[in-house]
């Protein structure tokens, strides 16, 4: 490509090139060196090609490309920057409430120790193994239907043991409520 032709296409096909880089880089900065290097690209080369669109096609494909890249980069850096100067807003849990966590659990583990095995079975793996109904009723070869009943009742029956007391209640665990379908359990 002779310097004419180089001068033609870098006047005629720089405005088109810098306003893709710019878009998508969105810094006006960045367009002007992503074409630059575009052209300096095609200059060192000293590519050929079989008309002046075939260099502007490629040109606007490597600058499309840089930008795209160079979008990326600052994308990835600035992610970085935002995670490395975040602050650490995790609660420290305080020692009162990992005590009342625990009394809270064995409140539970003894609510449901007093369950019938059917009931407390299906409870076990309604909330801490986190199965369906289908599931339970597949694991325990019943129905689903009966697996409802079986959870509903024993959900029943630990809201009656903390509502008359016969489970030492820290007021944590709030009995069921007629028509709720959450459990007392806590996990």
């Amino acid at each position: 490509m002779s310097q004419t032709e180089f001068r033609k296409l870098y006047d005629t096909v720089f405005p088109i090139l810098f306003r893709v880089a710019y878009r998508i880089a969105n810094s006006e900065e960045a367009a002007e060196d992503l074409c630059q290097d575009a052209f300096f690209r095609l200059y060192e080369k000293d590519m050929d090609f079989p008309s002046l669109d075939d260099a502007k096609y490629w040109l606007i494909r490597v600058v499309k490309n840089a930008a795209l890249n160079y979008a990326k980069r600052k994308e990835r850096e600035r992610k970085a920057y935002q995670k490395a100067f975040r602050e650490d807003t995790r609660v420290q849990e305080t020692g009162e409430a990992m005590v009342l966590k625990k009394e809270m659990r064995a409140e539970i583990q003894e609510a449901l120790n007093q369950l019938p095995e059917n009931l407390r079975v299906v409870m076990v793996l309604k909330e801490y193994a986190e199965l369906n109904y289908k599931e339970i009723g597949k694991t325990l070869g019943i129905s689903e239907g009966n697996v409802k009943v079986r959870v509903f009742r024993a959900r029943e029956r630990l809201a009656n043991m903390f509502e008359s007391g016969n489970i030492p209640s820290l007021g944590i665990l709030q009995p069921m409520q007629k028509g709720r379908r959450d459990s007392p359990i806590i996990k």
